[in-house]
Parts: structure tokens; sequence; C-alpha cells
């Protein structure tokens, strides 16, 4: 007798994935906790855009702090930032973005760069969420709004989910300011003096997370996290290595560092999103032709796994996504602007 004797199917390779469809593999994921019980918040990657859109059409109790004004119409809404998580923070793809953004809207760190774009001023840490406005002072107006509307969300969200996207950053060398997008391909100048590309390691990504986990559960006790790993490549790689290659050592840490902290607190679970499109038994089948973004069947998929533990409220005249037109082409996704910036 011995421990392998009693394991579940779902664990042994050939019981649960060797001559099986990919989509007749079952059983991802286990919750650790529920979910139904308090406000919802989500963030994180492009790809986190598909899990709060289908949070909130399933009925959870999905927190927007910046819901979209009702004269905006819906089709203009997303080139605002509304619409896209539970606040107007755009994409966030690093931990150390995520940690950085805590600690401004609780007052515990300053930033007040600005960055030209074209004939106008934009907030470096969300470059592309609404047009340049007019004047530096409406950005930080803007930004002083939005960062006490964060600290509301973080203080109502019981669950937090974060959708980890990349390892790769580009830093301000004076203030240690972490940046969405490289200076210079949406605001701002690049100036090699003054800004440092990073490529975080496990135990950075870890610190970094760790020390976003204690100020939440400082503000918010019974707070609950869950992370997942965003399945979609990176666009570009400024490590001059084969893209593949850079893409594997960021969802690899990422995920070795997701799955550190769910095994040390019970009140952390992790979501397997990169695995359920991303793995050798799936054959690509969830991507789109370009290899990288997931097409809206993946995206289905994915979340009928979630959906699968984590059960809809029963409510009533709650529709919900259609995927078959909600494609990658409707995500705002930063990081595309590093191919455009290329060929410029």
């Amino acid at each position: 007798m011995h421990p392998y004797k009693s394991v579940p199917n779902r664990s042994r390779w050939m019981k649960a994935v060797a001559d099986k469809h990919p989509l007749s593999i079952s059983e991802w994921y286990e919750k650790k906790f529920e979910i139904t019980s308090g406000s919802i918040a989500a963030a994180g990657s492009c790809f986190a855009q598909h899990i709060g859109r289908h949070l909130k059409s399933s009925g959870f109790a999905y927190i927007d702090v910046e819901p979209t004004p009702p004269w905006m119409p819906e089709e203009v809404a997303p080139k605002f930032g509304y619409g896209m998580y539970s606040a107007r923070f755009g994409n966030i793809y690093s931990p150390r973005q995520l940690l950085q953004l805590m600690e401004r809207s609780l007052g515990e760190r300053q930033e007040d760069e600005v960055w030209r774009l074209r004939d106008g001023f934009v907030d470096p840490l969300r470059p592309t969420i609404e047009p340049p406005l007019e004047t530096m002072r409406q950005v930080s107006i803007s930004r002083d709004l939005h960062l006490s509307n964060v600290a509301r969300m973080f203080r109502s969200a019981r669950t937090f989910i974060f959708t980890l996207g990349l390892t790769e950053t580009w830093i301000n060398k004076a203030t240690g300011t972490a940046y969405p997008l490289c200076p210079g391909t949406s605001g701002g100048e690049f100036d090699a003096s003054k800004h440092e590309f990073v490529n975080f390691d496990h135990n950075q990504i870890v610190e970094d997370l760790e020390a976003f986990i204690s100020r939440f559960r400082a503000i918010r006790p019974d707070g609950q996290i869950i992370f997942t790993v965003s399945p979609v490549a990176l666009m570009a790689t400024a490590t001059h290595a084969n893209v593949v290659v850079s893409t594997s050592y960021s969802k690899a840490v990422l995920r070795a560092a997701a799955g550190y902290l769910t095994a040390k607190y019970d009140f952390v679970d992790y979501f397997p999103s990169y695995e359920i499109i991303a793995s050798t038994p799936m054959r690509s089948m969830f991507f789109e032709p370009d290899m990288r973004e997931v097409n809206p069947y993946g995206v289905s998929h994915v979340m009928r796994q979630f959906f699968a533990q984590h059960r809809p409220p029963k409510t009533e005249g709650v529709t919900g996504v259609n995927e078959d037109v909600v494609s990658a082409a409707d995500l705002i996704c930063d990081e595309m602007l590093l191919e455009m910036a290329a060929v410029r």
C-alpha cells in the first residue's frame, strides 16, 4: 500500500487526460471558499476583462465604483475605461503595479508624474484610459477622484480576483514607480537615464503579492483573494530573447508564486484559467489564429469551469454574456501598443 493508491482519478494522467477529448477533461478546479456572501472586485491584465464581464452578467455582487455615466453610449464607454474592471484603472499587468495602486489609494504613496501625449496630457499609470486631457491639473483631479474610488473598492470587496499577466515592466529609477507601458509608447518620452527595464523573479513577485495581501487584509479582515494567470502571451519582450521563451518564463514565475501563496493562506485560492487554455492537452484549440489571443469559445469554456464550482446566484432576469460576439478585438489591451510602436 502507498499514497498513490488513494489519489482520485483527476490526479492521474491516464484517467484524467489520456485518450480524452479536451472538452471532456473535467474537475480542473475545486474551490477553497464561497464567493456569494459578499461583493466581488476584479482587476488584472486584459484577459481579466472577461472574468469581470461574466461575474456581472451572472448575478454576482460585482463592484463597479466608477460606472459608465448614463448619458454615455455603450460602444464609447470602453474608450474611456468604463466597464472594463471594478474601477477605471485599466490593465494591471504586474503585482508591483497592483501593490502601488493600493498604496496610492490608501495615501501611502504619492504620484505626481504626468505624461504629454500629442496635444494633451495623460496619467502615466493609466495612459490609455481616456483621450488626453487639456491640462496637467485635469489629470491630477481625475487621478485623485479615481484613487478615492479605488480605496472604496478595496474596502467594499469581500473577494478580490486578480489576473496575473506579466513579469516584465518598466520603472522610474528615481521613484520606483512601475508603469503599465514603456514610456514613449503611449505618452511621455523614453529616457534610458530615467527609465529601467525589470523582469521580476519569483521572490520579487511573492514579496509584492505578500505586501498587497497584508494591506488588503488590514482594511478587510475577512477578505478573500483568487489569483489566476492570463493565458495570453507577451506581445513583445524587452529581454531580446525569443518571445515564446520569455512568455514561458513569465507564466511559470507567476504560476509558481500564485501556487505558493495559495498553499500558504486559507483565504487565497488559485483558479487555473492558464492551464485550461494553454496546457498541452488542450491542443491550442482555444487560441485565435495569432496563437496569442483567446477565442470566445475558450473564454466560455474557462468560465464554465469557474461557475461549476462557484454557482451563480439564482437571479431573475439575468442574462449571460454572448461570447460569440465578445472577441479579443473587444478587449482593451495596452500591450498591443508595443506592436504598433515597433512598426512606426
